[in-house]
Formats: C-alpha cells, structure tokens, sequence
C-alpha cells in the first residue's frame, strides 16, 4: 500500500473508531487520520502475532483489524487521560 492509501485507510478506520467509541476527544480531521494509520500498525502487529493476518489494504479483514487496533489506541488513550 503507497502513502496514498494509508491515510486514506487511517481516515476509514479512525472514523469508525470514533463512531462506534463516541466521546470527547481532543483532535481533529489530522488527529482521526493518524489514530486510524496507528491503529492498524497495532491491530496489525497484535493480529499477526496470534496468527490471524495482517493489514493488507481495503478489504473487510484489513478493516475490522485496524478498527479493533484503533479502537484498542482510543480506549487506552482516553485512560491514560483520565
């Protein structure tokens, strides 16, 4: 996948992040977009590690994998935070 397609697959993810976890987050469109570029690195590498695939561009397992990772980003950020 070129540059291109991870931010746009960022901006996928981080947007169903923040939908399906609603709440008050800091950051805008730039922040959503690295949440969602961070989130299927983690849900790529956590995915791979038990075996169950890996990010590998638009199709329906990349997608649940980097949501789950963003997600998982999202949750531990909002408890760090307080």
């Amino acid at each position: 996948m070129g540059i291109l397609s991870w931010i746009v697959l960022g901006l996928v993810v981080g947007v169903l992040a923040k939908w399906i976890m609603p709440g008050k987050d800091p950051g805008g469109m730039i922040m959503t977009i690295l949440l969602g570029i961070a989130g299927a690195f983690v849900g790529g590498y956590i995915s791979t590690f038990l075996g169950f695939g890996s990010v590998t561009g638009f199709n329906p397992g990349s997608l649940v994998i980097a949501t789950g990772g963003a997600i998982l980003l999202l949750w531990g950020n909002r408890k760090l935070r307080g």
